[in-house]
C-alpha cells in the first residue's frame, strides 16, 4: 500500500496544534478543517480531468472539469470533523456515511449505520478519519467500499500507526493513504504514542482528557 506522508511546514504546524493537549475544542475543530484541506489537496492530486474550451472576458481558453468526482466517506464520528472541509474542496463530490464504534475490550469496531450507494464500479472513493490506530475501522469501511465494486480508495488520515497500516496493506484492498504523520506505534489501550489523544472526544467535547 502506497503511503503519502505530507511533508509541508503547514502540515507541521496544524499538526502540533491538534497534538498539544492545551488546545481547547473549538481550536481543535478548526484546525482539523484546516488539516483536513491540505491533506485532501494531496490526495486529489491526480484525479482525472476533462477538457474543454471556456471563453475569458478576453478569448477562448482550455478549461478543466473533474471526470469523475470521488465519493467522499467520513467514519463517523470523528469522521465528520474533516468532512466539510472536504466538502468544500472537491464541492463535485457525493458523500456517503459509515458509522463505527470502537469496543473497549477487543478494540475492534462495531458497526452501527451504513449509507453507500449500491454499486460503486469505476468510482474512487476517498475515506476520512482523523487516526489510523489498529486499523480495524478503515478495514471494515474500505471492504464495505471494495464489495460494491470500488477499486480505487485513498484514505485521509491525520495519523497513522504502523499496526494499522501494516493491517490495512496486507488486506489486498485497493488502498492507498495520504497522512501528516506515522507516529511510533500503540500504547496497551492501542492508543496512537504519541498521538492526539481521542479526536472525538476532542472534537465533540467530551469530558475525557489526556
Amino acid at each position: 500500500m502506497d503511503v503519502n506522508v505530507v511533508n509541508h511546514p503547514l502540515v507541521a504546524t496544524r499538526l502540533s496544534v491538534l497534538r498539544d493537549k492545551e488546545t481547547g475544542d473549538p481550536e481543535f475543530r478548526s484546525t482539523l478543517d484546516e488539516l483536513t484541506s491540505l491533506l485532501v489537496y494531496e490526495a486529489s492530486r491526480d484525479l482525472p480531468v476533462r477538457v474543454g474550451e471556456i471563453h475569458t472576458p478576453v478569448s477562448p481558453a482550455e478549461g478543466y472539469q473533474l471526470d469523475s468526482p470521488p465519493l467522499l466517506v467520513p467514519v463517523l464520528r470523528a469522521g465528520l470533523g474533516m468532512a466539510d472541509a472536504a466538502r468544500r474542496l472537491i464541492p463535485e463530490s457525493t458523500m456517503g456515511f459509515v458509522g463505527l464504534a470502537r469496543d473497549e475490550e477487543t478494540f475492534e469496531p462495531r458497526a452501527y449505520m451504513e449509507s453507500l450507494p449500491e454499486d460503486l464500479s469505476g468510482s474512487r472513493a476517498i475515506v476520512l478519519d482523523p487516526m489510523v490506530a489498529t486499523g480495524g475501522s478503515l478495514l471494515h469501511s474500505c471492504r464495505l467500499l471494495a464489495d460494491r465494486g470500488c477499486e480505487d480508495i485513498m484514505i485521509v488520515c491525520v495519523l497513522a500507526a504502523p499496526e494499522g497500516i501494516d493491517r490495512l496493506a496486507e488486506s489486498g484492498l485497493p488502498l492507498t493513504m495520504v497522512t501528516a504523520s506515522v507516529d511510533d506505534g500503540l500504547n496497551e489501550n492501542a492508543y496512537i504514542v504519541p498521538g492526539l489523544g481521542d479526536a472525538g472526544d476532542r472534537l465533540f467535547g467530551a469530558i475525557r482528557r489526556f
